[in-house]
């Protein structure tokens, strides 16, 4: 599908996120692009060899940073505005089934919020386990 399509997948796969949610997103902007490229695998900690290998990235949470002399204290680090990117061609090769890529897309939003929330990888293995933890007919 084209990166436009996605996006939308991606759009409707928020409207599906629980209510609960929705007061933490303000400050939130999800956007997709087509893939990680190689050096923002090694900032995460990819080797030469798994990059080489393939092995990407499903979505990132990029917090917003300031630099250190204008956060002092003043600035709310909470209210800034936050990125979640969501990556379609690793999502893509490596779920083909629709229904299964729109739990994938849905797995990692969630995944990628919860690292706004403080979770960490280690937090989150069980959630990421579970080949589908939502349990209802996801439509998209």
């Amino acid at each position: 599908m084209s990166l436009e399509e996605f996006g939308r997948v991606v759009a409707r796969v928020m409207e599906t996120l629980p209510a609960e949610f929705q007061p933490y997103l303000d400050n939130v902007v999800v956007d997709v692009q087509e893939e990680p490229d190689a050096e923002l695998l090694r900032e995460q900690g990819f080797t030469e060899e798994e990059i080489e290998a393939g092995d990407s990235l499903y979505g990132l949470f990029a917090p917003m940073r300031l630099p250190t002399e204008w956060a002092g204290g003043v600035v709310d680090v909470h209210d800034l505005p936050h990125q979640i990117l969501i990556y379609k061609r690793p999502l893509e090769e490596d779920f083909p089934n629709r229904r299964q890529l729109m739990i994938e897309i849905r797995k990692t939003v969630i995944h990628e919020l919860a690292h706004h929330f403080g979770f960490n990888e280690r937090d989150l293995e069980k959630f990421d386990d579970n080949p589908d933890p939502f349990g209802d007919e996801l439509e998209v």
